[in-house]
């Protein structure tokens, strides 16, 4: 890989040595410097003394991420391999657990290299590349992969075309091709998913410790509306653990086949279960219409959603999206609300769901809080990885 010798914004100094492994556009004093993604940036001080060691590669959070305090550290396929290898033996667990097959396997910067992740998929491997720029060390990191794991198949996304969308192609790299479907286990339970089918797989491995949570604590008994239902995976931890019914909402075209899919799957009677294919806020608005009211109601929104009518933004409009679940709530039911939205913590979350509760003249209990598994391993210096925000709450009185 290229070197380029880069002279560091002297006030970021300190940002680095404490850890923070994003490289942003401010850092670079000579920006004419960067030419080739995938080149190692080495940053230097103004008396060219050696600060740190990463790569160059833009995307939406940034133009590269820091892989080194260590001078002498080259960034090579021991490299990779060594980095690989911790963070596989950190989920070892998961790797034992047979109810459970599929999972994060590393997880960028919380693994040590930021720019892309590895999940497992019982068997096949789904490598996601961020930046071109990572993507340059494919080989290194796929020949480390081999080296460390057996594996059926391993498959990509590439995932750094303009606004960090996905790149259209055929996803498989190496091995076996999987059938058109694999059937994995999450607690037991089944899931189908898609490894060469466009952008998303199937289903949100991140959501796992909370779908477990509604299945053998809080679905018995209760009617559940499941909003931005995708393929119905909260449906079917909420069918599984009792709920009398469950009504999955959503607005794209496909997610009602997908969602069949998951119940047949898992053996629950379609019949005894409502799948809606509509825009969610103007379900919303027939529910009240119609005086249905929910014992739990499930809030998993994009960060950010557009359709027809309306524009969603997490960091806008989610304390508004709260309000509307209240309204069509029943008296002691459970609400829970999640976000994947980077651009704001759990504390300003609360504040969402307190000012919702608030203007609505309603009171609640939080019941659990949750944020990303285990595997979905996070650094504390870099507190925007860990996105995940989910509440689980009653409405008490």
């Amino acid at each position: 890989m290229n070197e380029i010798i880069i002279r560091l914004n002297k006030k970021y100094k300190n940002r680095i040595n404490k850890g923070y492994p994003l490289i942003e556009k401010d850092y670079i004093t000579e920006k004419h410097k960067l030419k080739e993604e995938g080149s190692i940036i080495k940053f230097i001080d103004d008396n060219k003394r050696f600060i740190a060691k990463g790569y160059y590669g833009k995307q939406n959070k940034g133009i590269g991420w820091i892989l080194t305090l260590n001078q002498n550290q080259p960034i090579n396929q021991e490299f990779f391999l060594k980095t690989i290898a911790r963070a596989i033996n950190y989920r070892k667990e998961l790797y034992r657990d047979k109810n459970t097959t599929a999972f994060r396997v590393f997880n960028g910067e919380g693994d040590g290299v930021g720019g892309f992740t590895i999940d497992y998929y019982a068997g096949y491997y789904l490598i996601n590349w961020y930046s071109k720029g990572i993507y340059e060390f494919k080989e290194l990191i796929i020949n480390s992969l081999k080296e460390l794991e057996d594996y059926k198949g391993i498959y990509q996304k590439k995932r750094y075309k303009t606004g960090g969308k996905y790149i259209e192609e055929d996803d498989f790299v190496c091995g076996e091709r999987a059938e058109d479907r694999i059937i994995v286990k999450e607690n037991g339970v089944n899931f189908a998913v898609y490894l060469n089918d466009g952008a998303m797989v199937g289903f949100f491995i991140d959501q796992r410790e909370v779908r477990k949570a509604i299945r053998d604590k809080y679905s018995k008994g209760k009617s559940v509306l499941n909003t931005f239902s995708y393929t119905g995976a909260f449906s079917v931890f909420s069918a599984l653990g009792g709920a009398i019914k469950t009504t999955s909402v959503d607005l794209a075209n496909r997610s009602r086949n997908r969602t069949i899919e998951q119940f047949d799957i898992n053996n629950i009677d379609i019949q005894e279960q409502d799948i809606i294919v509509e825009d969610i806020f103007k379900y919303f608005k027939y529910a009240l219409r119609k005086e249905l009211k929910f014992d739990m109601v499930i809030l998993d929104p994009p960060s950010f959603a557009k359709s027809k009518k309306y524009t969603f933004s997490a960091s806008k409009d989610y304390k508004d999206l709260v309000k509307q679940a209240i309204q069509i709530t029943n008296k002691n039911g459970i609400i829970v609300a999640s976000s994947n939205c980077s651009s704001f913590n759990m504390d300003r979350f609360l504040r969402f769901i307190h000012d919702a509760f608030k203007e609505s003249n309603k009171k609640y209990e939080i019941l659990e809080k949750f944020s990303l598994p285990k595997d979905f391993k996070t650094i504390k210096q870099y507190k925007e990885g860990d996105y995940l925000k989910v509440v689980i709450l009653t409405l008490v009185g």
